[in-house]
């Protein structure tokens, strides 16, 4: 026996001859089992990685117009008139805005059922009703609004960004520079409508406060005037930002364009 190997164990063979083949059930039965193989082609499975999966969504109807309409919103050019609508108040701004017109919401129906049913009890009892001073409160309603204006009676105006259809204020800017009333521009109809206990609202106009309040008032107006009254910006043009695709053509086409004016040129020589 050579030096380092070790003799293996004889295994006794199997009385009856030779060793059965054990049987292979799957093999046997392959009909039961089916192969279905994933595919990571487009439209088919998914890659199980983790991935975001918002893109193989089908979105509702609404959503896809919605996001549709903000894409067409930068592509198309847009008119100053509205692209105005577009600058609003920072979250800063707008906070101090709303603080100061929080003060002055008008009564509630519930405050004003309360005001009416302690006036007739007093009448009912022949009692004189005691008459305090004039509420002040911000107005509401575009009709009024657009009076108050007029008369130069609107110390402030709140316009709304997004009402629909615009057509509805888009003229309110320009009626409030002709005036010459201070206005600035919010995000949020329904914003400005929780404030008046509605829905929603397009403007409101702030007539008069109360002593405390009137050299806040002026700050923010005076603010207000350089933002919008006395800005440049009002006569921008809006939109005509293209996507990635579009930039990348534009470019092509202005570095050919250059190529065969460089080549003219030289041909001239």
């Amino acid at each position: 026996m050579a030096k380092g190997k070790v003799a293996q164990p004889k295994v006794a063979a199997p009385k009856g001859g030779a060793a059965k083949k054990k049987k292979d059930w799957k093999a046997d039965k392959q009909h039961l089992f089916s192969k279905d193989p994933r595919d990571y082609r487009i439209g088919r499975d998914i890659l199980p990685s983790k991935r975001n999966l918002s893109r193989y969504v089908k979105w509702p109807r609404y959503v896809r117009i919605q996001r549709q309409r903000a894409i067409l919103k930068k592509r198309l050019k847009v008119p100053p008139s509205i692209h105005q609508f577009s600058k609003t108040l920072d979250k800063n701004q707008a906070s101090n805005l709303f603080r100061l017109m929080g003060r002055y919401r008008p009564e509630s129906s519930a405050e004003k059922k309360a005001r009416l049913v302690a006036t007739a009890a007093a009448e009912s009892k022949s009692q004189e009703v005691a008459k305090g001073s004039k509420p002040k409160h911000v107005k509401f309603g575009l009709n009024h609004i657009t009076e108050l204006i007029e008369s130069k009676k609107a110390k402030l105006v709140v316009i709304a960004h997004d009402v629909d259809p615009i057509e509805l204020v888009v003229w309110l800017p320009a009626l409030c520079r002709k005036m010459d009333v201070p206005y600035c521009i919010v995000k949020g109809k329904a914003r400005l409508g929780a404030l008046v206990y509605k829905k929603t609202c397009t403007a409101l106009a702030i007539t008069e406060v109360a002593k405390e309040d009137v050299h806040k008032l002026d700050q923010l107006v005076s603010n207000y005037k350089l933002m919008y009254s006395e800005s440049g910006d009002r006569k921008r043009w809006g939109g005509g930002i293209m996507g990635i695709k579009t930039n990348h053509i534009i470019k092509k086409r202005e570095k050919e364009r250059q190529r065969e004016a460089s080549k003219s040129a030289l041909s001239g020589l």
